[in-house]
């Protein structure tokens, strides 16, 4: 089997908020499972094969990491099939907007924040050649 990324773990200030920030972003994603454990709350919430942990610990603030500045992770990619319809939703929603960049003739990418000032990208490729997706030069 290939390697392929099962999930990722978020502290959130806002477990509810957060689910819903993925469900208006990515439909198909299901809360997988929920609970509690000595260290709080979390749901997991995606597909058969991948999801995002999203856990309460008790956070009321975001910490001192800032993306692209200081080590750690700067945002989520996901990709989907019809951008302007994520769009729309994350407008219609209220989600801030970040980056644009709509000028590559193989994909269009948008950024949105979530409540907790996570970034995600939600890319949508419109070639099916790998080179084309992975061209970089412009």
């Amino acid at each position: 089997m290939e390697p392929f990324l099962e999930h990722l773990n978020i502290t959130s200030t806002d477990v509810e908020a957060t689910v819903r920030f993925l469900q208006t972003a990515l439909p198909s994603y299901k809360v997988r499972g929920s609970g509690e454990s000595e260290a709080g709350r979390w749901v997991h919430v995606g597909t058969e094969t991948t999801y995002i942990a999203v856990e309460d610990r008790g956070a009321r603030e975001q910490g001192p990491h800032i993306p692209y500045e200081h080590a750690g992770l700067n945002h989520l990619g996901f990709v989907v099939d019809d951008a302007a319809a994520l769009v729309e939703r994350m407008r219609a929603a209220g989600y801030r907007e970040g980056s644009q960049f709509l000028e590559h003739p193989a994909r269009q990418r948008y950024y949105f924040y979530d409540q907790d000032d996570n970034e995600y990208e939600f890319v949508e490729y419109r070639a099916q050649d790998a080179a084309e997706r992975n061209d970089y030069t412009e």
